[in-house]
C-alpha cells in the first residue's frame, strides 16, 4: 500500500525523499524514479548528482554534462548539488570516461599523451566546481602515488581559492605516505587543514606526523572546534609534547586509541593533564606495560 502511494504520489513531499534517500547509494533504483513521476524525478535528482564520481555504473556521461558548455542550464544547476567529491574516485572516473570516450562517437584526437589530456580534463572539473562555488559536505583527499602529480595541481588549485576550503563541512585525509615521500604534497595537505577553521575531528596516522604538528603549532585554530582525535598506528615514543595538545583542546569530547605502541613517557604526560582525558577507545594489539595501561585508564 505504502508503494503504491509513493509511486503514485500520495505522500507529501518530505517524506517521499525520507524514503528515496535510502536508496542514495543504488544507482539503478534511483535511475528508475526518474521515470516514474515527476515529484520522483525531482525528487532523485539532486541524489544523482550528490556524489556522481562515486557510482561505478560503466558509464561517465555526467563528465561530458559537467564539460559540455553548450548546456548552460545544466552547468548552473547540477554543480550545486555535488556533495561529496572523493580525488581518488574523481581521477579514476576521467580514467575510465577517457577509454570509453576514445572509442565512441567522439573520437577522441588530441596531441597531447593520455595522461596530459586525462589531467587537463580533472583540472577543468575541478575549476567548474570552484568557480560555481559549490558547497561540499565532504572532501576527500585520497590517492595512489601514480596520481601524485594530479593531486599536487589540485591542492595548488584549491590554496588559490581558499573560499573553496571554507565551504567544505568535513575534509578527510587518506593520503597514507611517510612525511619525506612526498613534502609538497604533505606540505599542501597540513596548509588546506590550517585554513579549514572548523575542524572537528582529525585522524593521526602512523608516522605522518604533519598533522601533528600541525596541532601543536600556537597560531591554529582549532581549540573551540575540534571533538575528537584518533591516533591510529602510532608509535608515542616519538611523539613529545602531548599533554599541550590536549590542554589547548577546549572542546575534545572523545580520544581513541587503536593499534599505537604505548610507553611510559606517554601515560606520564596523560598523567600530567590538568583537564580530564576522554579516551572512548583503546585497542592494542599487545599490552606489554600492565602498570602504565593501568594508570592511562584510571585517568580515563
Amino acid at each position: 500500500m505504502s508503494c503504491s502511494k509513493l509511486f503514485l504520489g500520495d505522500l507529501p513531499a518530505e517524506l517521499t525523499y525520507e524514503i528515496i534517500k535510502y536508496f542514495q547509494n543504488d544507482f539503478s533504483t534511483l535511475h528508475s524514479c526518474i521515470f516514474v513521476n515527476r515529484l520522483l524525478c525531482r525528487l532523485v535528482i539532486p541524489l544523482l548528482w550528490e556524489n556522481p564520481f562515486s557510482f561505478h555504473t560503466g558509464k561517465y556521461d555526467f563528465i561530458e554534462i559537467y564539460l559540455n558548455h553548450e548546456y548552460k542550464i545544466i552547468n548552473n544547476t547540477f554543480n550545486c548539488f555535488l556533495k561529496y567529491l572523493n580525488t581518488f574516485e574523481l581521477f579514476i572516473s576521467v580514467a575510465k570516461w577517457f577509454d570509453s570516450a576514445r572509442n565512441s562517437k567522439f573520437g577522441i584526437r588530441t596531441g597531447v599523451s593520455e595522461q596530459n589530456f586525462e589531467r587537463f580534463i580533472t583540472m577543468s572539473l575541478f575549476k567548474i566546481f570552484i568557480k560555481n562555488e559549490v558547497n561540499l559536505h565532504t572532501l576527500e583527499i585520497k590517492a595512489l602515488s601514480i596520481y601524485d602529480r594530479e593531486l599536487n595541481e589540485i591542492l595548488e588549485l584549491i590554496l588559490q581559492n581558499q573560499n573553496f576550503i571554507h565551504n567544505i563541512g568535513n575534509l578527510k585525509v587518506n593520503y597514507i605516505r611517510g612525511d619525506n615521500d612526498n613534502t609538497i604534497i604533505n606540505n599542501h595537505i597540513s596548509q588546506m587543514i590550517h585554513l579549514h577553521q572548523n575542524l572537528k575531528k582529525i585522524l593521526i596516522y602512523g608516522n605522518y606526523l604533519s598533522l601533528y604538528q600541525l596541532l601543536l603549532s600556537k597560531d591554529y585554530y582549532w581549540s573551540n572546534t575540534l571533538n575528537i582525535i584518533i591516533f591510529y598506528d602510532v608509535d608515542f615514543s616519538v611523539v613529545i609534547n602531548l599533554d599541550k595538545v590536549f590542554e589547548r583542546l577546549n572542546v575534545l569530547e572523545s580520544i581513541h586509541i587503536i593499534n599505537c605502541s604505548l610507553n611510559n613517557y606517554f601515560t606520564q604526560q596523560i598523567i600530567n593533564l590538568t583537564k580530564p582525558f576522554k579516551l572512548k577507545s583503546l585497542i592494542l594489539n599487545e599490552v606489554t606495560q600492565i602498570e602504565s595501561l593501568q594508570q592511562l585508564l584510571l585517568k580515563s
